[in-house]
């Protein structure tokens, strides 16, 4: 996990983190001089106190920038997005710092100064943050790739780490191959045979060269690949650089011997002890403060449908054991009684006005809470599925079965990551985030989960 957090944040993103805080404490210092003077400003950003109250300002400041997805560099460019956002965020951020001051009022740097702060990152942020765009796009790749093997895993990779070049900074050179034919869908060619390995690696100057085992075995000249190794080409297994660069588990590619002897797939028990601690007071703590707002939920669910308020389902939980979950009823009452179990689609006709609403802020999914509270879930772990999906699941997708050996939880890896699955292939995407999760399993992997949840709910992009 710790390596797949190291990649995300990447020397581009670091980097770009980093100018911006030392902007923003910058903004605070000069605004207060502005306000108070030379002198004063000092006492307000020079001392260590004042520093820590302006690193609190700029602390704020990035949080809204990142909850605007402001730190991923493909919304840097759209210059419309980026002023808009801009402004977004740091009108979130004057909003929660006056909040702040209000309760904490020693907190505070100065009348005006943050208003001032925020008027001067507004002028510069939306320019450095071209400029940067700008220097990125001029940046040479830091790593150049090519791919052995032409499976739909080789080019989902290519295509993924193709459309994120300028975050990761590297460039797939193209694919290797028994034919020469091309390989469609990744905006890339085949350079040619195993056999030019050397040569395109000299030719292109190639760092890394990634294997598909699923081309790999039968068809490819191991030997000659070892070869290659030892006269000092880098090789890796696509299914690791895969993981490494998107944050799931390539199903189509996986072997065995891959899970067997990967790093990763094993929770202490002391983990698992604290993951349940925190299930228990985490839920018992949010049930008592959201018992309002389920009281009005409750109301609005009843007034605008006929039909009891709540919704209870069966769900496949750890080890393949059934559990009844609990729900608010977003749709109209007997909406399977003529289709049977069916997946819930984008702009479903079955969903009430309201229940859409409470899709979206996750409010529907309030009741779960007492599902955590038993120990049928917890609060972070793959999405519990329907029965009626399983068994269909488990035959069409490899190592399907292998997400139940974790609790279901109320968010997770693929919920943030990935869109509401409607199909087969959504559940074959999906699975692939969860055994990524399960693989890095953590308390800390938990927490930036958690914190991606509130962002998702936040910007209104739940179920």
């Amino acid at each position: 996990m710790l390596t797949f957090l190291l990649q995300s944040l990447n020397a581009r993103a670091a980097m770009l983190i980093g100018l911006e805080t030392i902007l923003i404490v910058g903004s605070v210092g000069l605004g207060a001089s502005f306000l108070q003077g030379r002198q004063e400003a000092w006492s307000t950003v020079g001392t260590a106190d004042g520093f820590l109250k302006a690193a609190l300002i700029a602390l704020v400041c990035q949080a809204c920038l990142y909850y605007e997805d402001l730190y991923d560099l493909r919304v840097v460019a759209d210059r419309r997005e980026l002023f808009a956002r801009t402004f977004h965020s740091l009108a979130a951020a004057s909003f929660i710092l006056a909040a702040v001051y209000f309760l904490l009022p020693d907190l505070g740097v100065g009348q005006g100064v943050v208003m001032a702060a925020a008027l001067l990152v507004m002028a510069t942020i939306p320019g450095w943050r071209m400029a940067f765009a700008s220097v990125v796009r001029r940046a040479a790749p830091r790593e150049r790739l090519i791919i052995v093997g032409t499976s739909p895993a080789a080019v989902s990779l290519a295509t993924e780490l193709t459309d994120r070049r300028y975050v990761l900074g590297l460039e797939i050179v193209g694919f290797v191959t028994g034919t020469s034919s091309q390989a469609h869908g990744a905006g890339v060619k085949v350079l040619g045979e195993v056999s030019d390995i050397p040569t395109i690696v000299r030719t292109h100057h190639v760092d890394r060269v990634v294997v598909s085992l699923a081309n790999a075995r039968g068809t490819l000249p191991m030997e000659r690949l070892l070869e290659m190794k030892l006269s000092g080409v880098t090789f890796d297994h696509l299914a690791s650089v895969y993981e490494r660069y998107t944050g799931k588990i390539a199903v189509e590619n996986l072997r065995p011997s891959w899970l067997i002897f990967s790093a990763g797939f094993r929770t202490t028990r002391r983990v698992l002890a604290v993951k349940r601690i925190l299930d228990v007071a985490v839920s018992l703590i949010a049930l008592i403060l959201a018992l309002p707002i389920m009281a009005i939920v409750a109301i609005a669910v009843k007034m605008s449908s006929s039909g009891p308020t709540l919704y209870h389902q069966h769900r496949v939980g750890e080890r393949g054991r059934v559990f009844t979950l609990h729900k608010f009823r977003s749709m109209g009452i007997d909406a399977e009684a003529d289709s049977g179990a069916v997946w819930s689609q984008d702009g479903d006709t079955r969903v009430t006005r309201v229940g859409r609403f409470l899709r979206k802020m996750r409010l529907d999914e309030l009741p779960q809470l007492w599902n955590v509270m038993r120990g049928d879930m917890s609060l972070v772990g793959p999405r519990p599925e329907r029965p009626e999906f399983i068994q269909q699941l488990t035959q069409q997708i490899p190592y399907y079965g292998q997400r139940h050996i974790v609790k279901p939880g109320l968010t997770g890896w693929a919920q943030v990551r990935y869109a509401y699955g409607s199909s087969v292939e959504d559940a074959m995407e999906k699975l692939q985030y969860d055994l990524f999760y399960i693989k890095h399993m953590s308390l800390g992997m938990d927490l930036l989960i958690a914190l991606s949840t509130v962002k998702t709910v936040l910007s209104r992009r739940g179920v």
